[in-house]
């Protein structure tokens, strides 16, 4: 299959005319226009089908690292059948890959999701690939636990983290953690980032707890500014010690609800475009009516873009997903296009550590990708050379 008359996203973060060829589910050839290959030309045998762009912009696979469902299935229902139709809408809206969150849930309940997810994974499943698991809770802070249940919230512990990833059967790539809560979290942190990446999430740590954190080891902010202290000049708290510890990645829910334009472009600035990631944080109601739906166990209510717990009116998740938090991003924000593809494909990607695969334009990767038209409306999703959605062009 070859796609034509595109302007093709690359690896250096810009747009050129091109074309690109998928064979067997991956990139065979990309041609960028006033890059290393400009003299190169395309040749097509008769059985080969081509596919005119006019003029889309074509940009790879998202990369959503932390979400926890859609289109009324949840992740931690638990069951085969939830992961396939998540995936599936997932690539439908122009996601490659997925690495689901879990809520804050019993253990002996956790560990059967996880492992339910490890059987999914070892059969091919259409969709969205399963290239991970994002550990949410439980092992977070009850006085930042937004829409978790404090009841199931527990200290972090090296014994149960090592049942999770047991049972998971490696897929769990993010654990998140308050290290505030725990006497024992740097040690937790010393030893086990050699294991999982070590998160902080729902988080009430102050300036230096969180710094302590993350020098020990831990390497990422869970939604950045939402479930955790306030950033001011005399206590920076957590976002302060995210800006000092260049090691460390952020995501960011760009879904107009969570958090103010203004917040986001100074994210940005503070931290600079590549330790920053896009994520959905979208629960079973998006791509849903609104009304009353679940997460965790706690009742929500879905009123437009906002979902709030019925108990008390917390933020509840977000009812956006990736692609549209893109483009809110790009036309709402003022994130450039070129910037927000990034934080949503690339560095995601290297974050979960499947950039060998996913995340770009590039020979020998999987054949995702994205025609987005002027107005950054979705035209066509091709994944791995197969249409996923219905084309207006």
């Amino acid at each position: 299959m070859i796609i034509k008359n595109i302007k093709v996203y690359g690896e250096d973060q810009m747009f050129r005319e091109g074309w690109v060829r998928i064979q067997n589910g991956f990139f065979t050839e990309v041609y960028r226009k006033n890059s290393l290959e400009d003299s190169h030309t395309f040749s097509v045998n008769d059985t080969e089908k081509i596919i005119d762009g006019e003029d889309c912009y074509a940009i790879p696979g998202l990369i959503d690292m932390h979400f926890h469902g859609c289109m009324g299935y949840d992740f931690c229902d638990g069951t085969k059948e939830a992961i396939e139709a998540i995936a599936k809408y997932q690539a439908s809206i122009g996601v490659a890959a997925i690495a689901p969150a879990t809520m804050t849930l019993p253990v002996k309940e956790l560990e059967a999701i996880l492992s339910t997810a490890a059987e999914y994974k070892k059969e091919p499943h259409p969709g969205a690939e399963l290239a991970g698991i994002n550990m949410e809770g439980p092992f977070i802070s009850k006085e930042k636990k937004g829409a978790q249940d404090e009841r199931h919230i527990i200290s972090c512990r090296k014994d149960i983290c090592r049942r999770f990833l047991h049972a998971s059967g490696g897929l769990v790539k993010f654990i998140g953690i308050a290290p505030e809560s725990s006497s024992d979290a740097l040690e937790f942190i010393h030893e086990m980032k050699e294991e999982v990446k070590i998160s902080l999430a729902h988080t009430n740590a102050d300036y230096d707890t969180a710094k302590a954190a993350f020098d020990a080891g831990a390497c990422h902010a869970v939604h950045l500014y939402n479930a955790m202290p306030a950033f001011t000049h005399r206590a920076p708290g957590v976002i302060g010690a995210v800006s000092d510890s260049p090691h460390v990645n952020a995501e960011i829910i760009c879904d107009g609800i969570h958090v103010h334009p203004s917040a986001v472009r100074a994210a940005f600035r503070m931290f600079g475009p590549d330790r920053m990631i896009l994520i959905s944080d979208s629960m079973r109601a998006a791509g849903m009516p609104d009304g009353r739906y679940t997460l965790g166990g706690l009742e929500v209510e879905v009123r437009g873009k906002r979902a709030s717990l019925v108990s008390d009116g917390a933020l509840a998740g977000s009812v956006t997903n990736l692609m549209d938090c893109m483009k809110t991003a790009v036309k709402e924000m003022g994130i450039p296009l070129e910037t927000a593809v990034a934080c949503a494909s690339m560095n995601p990607a290297r974050a979960l550590g499947i950039y060998d695969t996913y995340g770009s334009i590039t020979l020998g990767k999987k054949g995702f990708i994205v025609l987005l038209d002027e107005s950054l409306e979705v035209k066509r999703v091709l994944g791995t050379g197969h249409l996923y959605n219905n084309s207006n062009i």
